[in-house]
């Protein structure tokens, strides 16, 4: 077995990984980036999972007159295909190329707290490195019941490849993601189902946003079931039933959303003293040490599951190796997300039932997204504006924007939150017309 040394070994071709693989390269530090599929150069959000997505949503709706579905959807394809084999190639050179880098595909296994195995097909590569840094994400969690091997049950990534356009398409598990592939199939012309198990549809979200993105949904002919246990899939020639609690739902697909779990199985990360919690995920402190000289970063290490908060991981590492270190987890501040429905859902800071049970005596604020000029030229009227503020403070606690262009707009909140700008400040703010935007002025007024 050949033996290698090296200063810095990054396992995971992440947005924290590769952007940390660049700026070592670039301080002149020796790095060795490993990736065991070279179909997931840049991470699973441009290979698998925000772009394609998001693209594949953007054909739907820019093509939504198109009368033949089935051509749409396959170009559609195409050009996911395009964009994603592009960046992807981007994406392997920016560090590739890179003089002190080195790109290897291979399988990684610790075998010590500081050497790890490198396997590729017999050949098998130790290296010992001073700085160690995983970065491997995470995968679909898998339904383990009769029949969920079947030949029409597909789970995320493979929903972003389809060969063929469903004409009835069931999804089990009403969580985000598969809200946003509701709505993507539903553009392409797919009769859709979702079904949840639980009684309370988006338990998380306060009930008038939850019951605005049911009307949204059904308005759209999409049906949601709620109470549906699933318990096994039945296969025939031409179909595939999907028996629940709540009756039985002919499917030509079935994507499975019931979650996520991280990738370590492989990596025997008990060798080098490396901790994880009661779901697998990564120990650290707030620092995103997970041992010493070893650190965890993204999906992997816990971290809300988003690119950008990955690349906010690649920061918290960065400054320990190159500032004050001073950056953490814990002074990450506000976080917006987007789920891409139609409209955008997108939040950042506290719900109303979040802030009741904290107890905060609040102000609640609401708007419909039909009573803003610029929904009503683009066309995109459905949704509702809220806001959650301090009642004594007046302080900005919570957005949530369930309204056309609410995922650029979400991010103003992150700067008045973390500043503790107050809510009469947004009322008058002087926004551009006619602009979404513009709509916070009544939304705060």
């Amino acid at each position: 077995m050949e033996k290698i040394e090296t200063k810095n070994l990054i396992i995971g071709f992440g947005k924290a990984g590769k952007t940390l693989a660049a700026d070592l390269a670039k301080h002149g530090e020796p790095v060795i980036l490993v990736e065991r599929d070279e179909n997931m150069y840049g991470g699973t959000c441009i290979n698998v999972g925000c772009i394609p997505s998001k693209k594949l949503i953007t054909e739907g709706l820019q093509h939504a007159d198109c009368t033949d579905k089935d051509a749409l959807f396959a170009q559609a394809m195409q050009r996911k295909d395009a964009l994603i084999g592009a960046l992807r190639n981007a994406n392997y050179h920016k560090v590739a190329d890179l003089e002190h880098a080195k790109v290897v595909h291979a399988t990684a296994s610790f075998t010590g707290s500081h050497t790890v195995e490198l396997t590729q097909g017999d050949r098998k590569t130790e290296v010992t490195a001073e700085h160690i840094f995983i970065n491997t994400g995470t995968a679909s969690n898998h339904l383990q019941i009769e029949g969920a091997g079947g030949s029409r049950i597909y789970y995320s990534t493979e929903m972003l490849s389809l060969d063929k356009r469903p004409r009835r398409l069931v999804i089990v598990g009403a969580g985000y993601i598969s809200l946003e592939f509701a709505f993507m199939y539903q553009a392409f012309g797919s009769e859709v189902t979702v079904l949840e198990a639980g009684d309370t549809f988006l338990a998380r979200e306060d009930r008038d946003i939850a019951e605005e993105m049911l009307r949204v949904m059904t308005a759209r002919g999409i049906k949601v079931v709620l109470g549906a246990h699933t318990e096994r899939f039945a296969e025939v020639v031409d179909h595939t039933t999907v028996v629940t609690s709540k009756g039985n739902f002919d499917a030509d697909a079935i994507l499975v959303g019931i979650g996520r779990h991280p990738e370590t199985k492989s990596l025997h990360l008990d060798k080098a003293g490396i901790a994880v919690d009661s779901r697998g995920y990564i120990v650290t402190d707030d620092h995103l040490r997970a041992a010493p000289d070893i650190w965890a970063m993204g999906d992997v290490a816990g971290s809300a599951q988003f690119t950008y908060i990955s690349l906010d991981d690649y920061r918290i590492v960065a400054d320990q190796l190159f500032g004050d270190g001073s950056r953490t987890r814990a002074n990450r501040g506000a976080v917006a997300t987007s789920v891409f429905t139609t409209p955008t859902l997108s939040h950042i800071g506290l719900t109303e039932q979040q802030a009741l049970k904290l107890n905060r005596h609040v102000t609640v604020k609401r708007m419909p997204a039909a009573a803003i000029p610029k929904a009503k030229v683009l066309g995109m009227t459905d949704g509702l504006l809220k806001a959650v503020v301090d009642a004594d403070t007046d302080e900005v606690l919570g957005v949530t924007l369930f309204c056309a262009e609410s995922h650029e707009i979400i991010n103003l909140f992150k700067v008045i939150i973390d500043n503790h700008i107050p809510a009469a400040y947004v009322k008058s703010m002087i926004f551009t017309h006619p602009t979404v935007a513009e709509g916070l002025n009544d939304l705060f007024a």
